[in-house]
């Protein structure tokens, strides 16, 4: 016998399915799937051979998961969402292999939502009920629209309201601890006359090193996130020195967005912290301090890897 369920009404032609699986009515699921334990597979689901499920995944009804399509442990695939697997498909023409499709670990999609093939949908990612993903999603990224966009990280947009610091004129410098540990927010001493406004800070008392480089980003669509990396060694210290730019700094444990909406305001991230910058406006200009000369291999790019240092 064996230790997983499946309804009188539902065909499961696999025997590689985990223990204490429920697979419902109308469900079918062809020979070569793999399916982790104490899944959910609702009515009127359907799961192709080339298929991988990790283990606690629930999928709800009306769900394809066609060849080429992995979901990891803990994902929830929401009502009638929709996964492709061919960018270019016709009938009765099948590509020599299939466009794979990757929903990492703990990451949501809400109901009806479309994934287009070639994709990676992030750790712990939430894709809007609706949403058309037409790019790959970073981790902890929340995605809405046609096309989806990122509108916010978990867990980050709660404490970016405990962060709002008064962008009016200082008479001294103030550090703001975040909940990343090592993360800063300074607000600089800011001098207003009717000439205009003057922020200064002083390098290694301030801002907490000597730069050996600074790069600008400007003219960049709201719409696109930048940063998404950790650097082993490198620091960097962020101004936003015109509009606006939304800071999501990550240790794997904490997380916290920070506005910086004033040109007297930046941010210090040390080495080993996962940074992000989204929301930009149409004219912000984001100076970026950084301690150490450009290194290629001092980057840290995938976000999984940084995890498991």
């Amino acid at each position: 016998m064996s230790d997983f369920f499946v309804h009188s009404l539902g065909v499961c032609e696999s025997t590689q399915v985990g223990a204490r699986t429920r697979i419902w009515a109308f469900a079918h699921v062809l020979p070569n799937a793999k399916i982790g334990s104490d899944c959910n597979l609702c009515d009127h689901t359907f799961v192709e051979n080339d298929v991988v499920i990790g283990d606690r995944v629930t999928i709800k009804s009306g769900v394809q998961v066609w060849d080429g399509v992995t979901l990891e442990d803990d994902v929830f695939v929401g009502p009638n969402v929709t996964f492709t697997n061919d960018p270019f498909p016709r009938s009765r023409q099948h590509p020599a292999k299939y466009s794979t499709t990757r929903v990492c670990r703990g990451a949501s999609i809400g109901a009806n939502a479309t994934i287009l093939p070639d994709l990676t949908i992030g750790e712990n990612a939430m894709i809007g009920a609706g949403s058309v993903v037409t790019r790959s999603v970073p981790a902890n990224a929340i995605a809405v629209g046609n096309p989806a966009r990122i509108v916010g990280y978990v867990n980050a947009r709660a404490e970016a309201a405990e962060l709002a610091l008064a962008a009016g004129p200082r008479e001294t410098h103030r550090v703001t601890a975040t909940n990343v540990p090592g993360v800063s927010v300074h607000e600089f001493k800011r001098v207003r006359d009717m000439r205009g406004d003057l922020a200064v800070g002083n390098f290694e008392s301030e801002v907490p090193f000597t730069p050996k480089r600074f790069f600008l980003v400007f003219g960049v669509p709201s719409k696109e996130t930048r940063g998404e990396h950790a650097h082993k060694q490198c620091a960097q210290f962020l101004i936003c020195v015109a509009g606006t730019v939304a800071v999501v700094v990550d240790d794997g444990e904490r997380r916290q967005e920070i506005l910086l909406d004033t040109p007297n305001r930046g941010v210090h991230v040390p080495p080993m912290v996962w940074c992000s910058q989204y929301k930009y406006s149409p004219d912000a200009c984001l100076l970026v301090f950084a301690s150490h000369p450009y290194d290629a291999a001092d980057y840290i790019r995938n976000y999984d890897e940084f995890r498991g240092r």
